[in-house]
C-alpha cells in the first residue's frame, strides 16, 4: 500500500490528504500491476519446481520399483523352468518307463519365437531387460504345455494300465519245452540266398510242424494271410495289441483265427510249420511297436529270470530258415522276412 501525502489547509486549520492525479497517479497504478505479476511469476515458478521435483521422485522410484519386479520375475521364471525340468526328467525316466511309451514331442515347442513378437518393446527404456524376460516367459509356457500334454498322457496310460499289462507281448509264443536248435537272433545276419548282410526284424524259433503257437499278448487280429509258396512270410498273422504294439507269427502251417477275432495272451492262434520263404519248421515271431521292429527277446523278460534272460541272449544265433524275402500283401511294416 503506497504512502499517503497530507496538505495544511489554513481556511480549515486542519491537514487533509492529497489526492494524486495525473501521471503520478497512472505510475503508480502501473507499479501496483507489475509488482502483481512479479509476484504470481515468482509464486508460479517455484510451485512448479516444486511439484515437479515431487513428480520426478516419484517416476524415478516407480521405475527402480519396476526393475525390481522384472528381476523378480527373472528369477520366479528360472524357478519354475527347473521345476519343469525336473518333471521333465520324472516324466521320461520313471512314468514313461513305467508303461513303455516314448517321449512326447510337441513340433516347435523348442523353436523361439521371431523378433517381430517383441518389435512393440524396443522403444522402451528398459527395452533389453523387459525383451528378455518375456523370452524367457515365452519359453517357459511352451515347456509347461509340453508337459502338460505329456502328463495327460500319462493319466490315460495310467486308466488303462490293467488293460496295458495283459496286452504287451510278454510270453513265449511256443511252449519253450517244444523249442529245438535255439533261437534265430533278431538283428543284421548273413542270408544264405543273397549272400548278404540283412536285417532280421524278428526272431526265429525252430519246433516240430503242428506245434501250437499262442497270442503273447491281448488283442484282435489285424490280418490273416495265407501266403505264397517259397516266398515271404508264407501264412501269418498279425495282432494289434493297442497301445502302440503288435505281433507277426509267421509261416503257420495252419492258421485258427480270422481277421476281427479278439484273442487274449496264451490262446491259441494257429500252428507252426514251413510255409513261404522257409527250408526248416519253425515260427518267425515279431514284436513292433509304434510301427519299429523291436527286439522279441526284450518281451520275454516278465516271465523269466534274468538269469533265463541272459542265457537265451547268449545262445541267440544266425539261423538260415528263411530262404527268399518276398511280400504277401499285409500292410503292417514292410511285409518281408528279412
Amino acid at each position: 500500500m503506497g504512502r499517503k501525502e497530507y496538505k495544511f489547509n489554513p481556511k480549515t486549520l486542519v491537514y487533509e490528504e492529497v489526492t494524486p492525479t495525473g501521471r503520478v497517479a497512472k505510475y503508480r497504478t502501473v507499479r501496483k500491476l507489475l509488482l502483481g505479476i512479479l509476484a504470481f511469476c515468482i509464486i508460479n515458478i517455484y510451485s512448479s519446481f516444486s511439484l515437479n521435483t515431487h513428480k520426478m521422485e516419484r517416476i524415478q522410484a516407480q521405475n527402480e520399483q519396476l526393475l525390481t519386479n522384472y528381476n523378480l520375475l527373472e528369477s520366479e521364471i528360472d524357478m519354475a523352468s527347473k521345476t519343469i525340468t525336473e518333471l521333465k526328467q520324472r516324466d521320461n525316466y520313471v512314468y514313461r518307463s513305467l508303461f513303455a511309451a516314448d517321449t512326447l514331442d510337441i513340433e516347435g515347442v523348442y523353436k523361439s519365437y521371431p523378433d517381430s513378437d517383441y518389435a512393440h518393446l524396443r522403444n522402451n527404456q528398459y527395452a533389453d531387460i523387459m525383451t528378455e524376460t518375456w523370452k524367457k516367459m515365452d519359453a517357459t509356457a511352451r515347456l509347461l504345455y509340453l508337459q502338460s500334454k505329456s502328463l495327460d498322457q500319462i493319466e490315460a496310460l495310467s486308466l488303462d494300465k490293467d488293460m496295458m499289462a495283459a496286452s504287451i507281448p510278454a510270453i513265449w509264443p511256443i511252449n519253450k519245452r517244444e523249442l529245438k536248435h535255439g533261437i534265430g537272433a533278431y538283428g543284421m545276419r548273413f542270408h544264405p540266398i543273397y549272400k548278404r548282410r540283412i536285417f532280421h526284424k524278428g526272431i526265429d524259433l525252430a519246433g516240430k510242424t503242428g506245434t501250437p503257437i499262442y497270442a503273447t499278448g491281448n488283442g484282435t487280429v489285424k490280418a490273416t494271410d495265407m501266403g505264397r509258396r517259397r516266398v515271404g512270410y508264407g501264412q501269418q498273422v498279425v495282432i494289434d495289441h493297442s497301445f502302440g504294439y503288435q505281433t507277426r507269427y509267421a509261416h503257420l502251417n495252419k492258421i485258427l483265427v480270422k481277421e476281427g477275432d479278439k484273442v487274449v495272451r496264451g490262446q491259441i492262434i494257429g500252428e507252426m510249420g514251413n510255409t513261404g520263404g522257409s527250408t526248416g519248421t519253425h515260427l518267425h515271431y515279431e514284436v513292433i511297436y509304434l510301427n519299429q521292429n523291436v527286439n522279441p527277446i526284450n518281451y520275454f523278460r516278465q516271465d523269466m529270470s534274468e538269469e533265463e534272460l541272459e542265457q537265451i541272449i547268449e545262445s541267440a544265433k544266425v539261423t538260415t530258415f528263411e530262404t527268399m524275402e518276398g511280400s504277401s500283401g499285409i500292410s503292417v511294416m514292410e511285409n518281408e522276412d528279412e
